[in-house]
């Protein structure tokens, strides 16, 4: 089961940047994925957890509302496998 989320320092200085529900929303969700597993977290379909295409192949992301969105990946040191929170945008359409 993966439930260890790390956060990049550019994703916690994106953060501090944010609307305070756009900041609950992604702790809440980090807080999710370490309570009860990455797996069953991809399922709730408020996140709308997807694959990303293109230069993003290998990440995938979670929207927090509308316009913003979580970039993350799974990573793997060796004996522990995690999610590494990278990026936190405003997403352009």
């Amino acid at each position: 089961m993966i439930n260890h989320v790390k956060v990049s320092a550019l994703a916690v200085k994106q953060l501090r940047k944010m609307p305070f529900f756009i900041v609950d929303k992604f702790y809440l969700w980090k807080r999710s994925v370490e309570d009860i597993g990455l797996e069953k977290v991809r399922e709730i379909p408020g996140y709308h957890d997807e694959k990303l295409i293109g230069n993003r192949r290998g990440h995938r992301s979670i929207r927090l509302n509308k316009a913003y969105r979580a970039i993350y990946e799974v990573s793997s040191d060796g004996s522990v496998t995690f999610v590494r929170v990278f990026e936190v945008n405003k997403h352009e359409y």
